[in-house]
């Protein structure tokens, strides 16, 4: 138990900074915009990099976890990230700034794959359930954490300050991992079986494209939430700015509760498709009560908060979907490829989004990430691994 425990901290910790660099740039935007001269449409493109370099490398970065193990991917991640945030804080242009963003979003493609197939593999299959659900909240840890600590740093220091700070929490990071090395180790199979992890068949089962699917769906949804909820809440309800920041904390917050108390539920029920399910139904409801205005503006913290406790229910089943899913030997390929479905949806979304803002319609932001969330339910209930007892990959 103890083993189990020290492996999911030190994954986690890894995880959170995952999460931490992917929102730490965007509170420096203005700072960078003013000292540099670029446009804000440069700086979405900057992002851009990240997520497409995220996204287009983290399939193979799977295949690479099952060939090579998941503890040199993670360590590689871990150095990529130190060293793209080290680049743009020395930008004199957007060319650097690209170039690091790119640098960060190859690093961070290795994360679900390897995290994951270390997990699985280290950690006692009744505590995996446990595992998946800390692996979660410290990932929306690391969200909640980033602009805070990058925005503050920049106030009183400059935006270089704040992305030399980033690479200094990167280094230590890295040390950490390579201090408890040891810990991420998996043992792999004989070299026939090494010779497999090339096979990309695997994806292509149902159960696989299923998940997939899943994952893309739900990444509109939270490319919905996480870029234009605030813009939509103050245009539909006129919410003043601290409100509607407010109402998404409190999504945030309370995703990582739901995630928490899930942990529970996933390890003692068999019926992971139907944890999922009911979370992802009462997350749906909520959201099209705020989509229909039936709600005044001070009750948006409440309605989202009801929402992040339904959404955030759902992410440890999810995870032991996706492990059902799985065959041996193919857990770095297969959540390698069924994470990228994230980055695919919040890459493609964000201009329908921000094209019903500019229509005048900001209840369509709610009506769409409804959508999404219908669309989840009926995937994730096609999914596979219907009571099946948990063994290890």
């Amino acid at each position: 138990m103890k083993e189990d425990a020290s492996v999911i901290a030190v994954v986690g910790t890894a995880h959170a900074l995952s999460h931490f660099c992917q929102l730490a740039l965007a509170p420096l935007f203005p700072l960078i915009r003013e000292e540099l001269g670029v446009s804000y449409a440069t700086l979405g493109f900057v992002v851009m990099l990240f997520y497409a370099g995220s996204a287009l490398l983290q399939p193979f970065a799977g295949f690479l976890v099952d060939r090579i193990g998941g503890r040199g991917m993670l360590l590689g991640g871990v150095g990529l990230l130190t060293v793209g945030a080290l680049v743009m804080s020395a930008a004199d242009g957007i060319a650097l700034l690209g170039f690091g963003a790119a640098l960060m979003g190859i690093g961070n493609s290795v994360f679900h794959p390897a995290d994951m197939s270390i997990l699985n593999g280290r950690v006692s299959p009744p505590r995996l359930g446990y595992a998946f659900s800390a692996h979660g909240i410290a990932g929306f840890l690391g969200f909640a954490a980033a602009p805070v600590f990058t925005a503050s740093v920049a106030a009183a220091y400059g935006w270089r300050a704040a992305l030399l700070a980033t690479g200094a929490l990167g280094l230590a990071a890295l040390l950490m991992l390579l201090a408890n090395a040891h810990q991420l180790h998996v043992v792999h199979g004989a070299p026939k079986k090494q010779a497999a992890a090339w096979d990309a068949r695997v994806l292509l089962a149902r159960p696989v494209l299923m998940c997939f699917a899943f994952f893309a769906i739900w990444g509109g949804a939270y490319a919905g939430l996480a870029n234009f909820a605030i813009t939509a809440m103050q245009l539909q309800f006129g919410a003043g700015p601290a409100l509607a920041s407010a109402a998404l904390t409190t999504y945030m917050l309370a995703n990582a509760v739901g995630m928490l108390a899930a942990g529970v539920f996933a390890v003692r029920l068999g019926r992971h498709e139907l944890v999922a399910a009911t979370g992802l139904t009462c997350a749906a409801l909520m959201v099209l009560v705020v989509a229909t205005g039936a709600i005044p503006a001070a009750a948006l913290p409440l309605a989202l908060g009801a929402a992040g406790l339904g959404a955030g229910f759902t992410y440890p089943s999810r995870d032991l979907i996706v492990r059902a899913s799985t065959p041996p030997g193919a857990a770095g390929r297969v959540y390698g490829f069924v994470y990228s479905g994230i980055d695919l949806g919040v890459l493609v979304t964000p201009m329908f989004y921000g094209m019903l803002i500019d229509s005048g319609a900001p209840q369509g932001v709610f009506y769409t990430i409804f959508g999404f969330a219908v669309a989840a339910i009926a995937t994730v209930l096609h999914m596979p691994g219907r009571g099946r007892a948990i063994q290890r990959t």
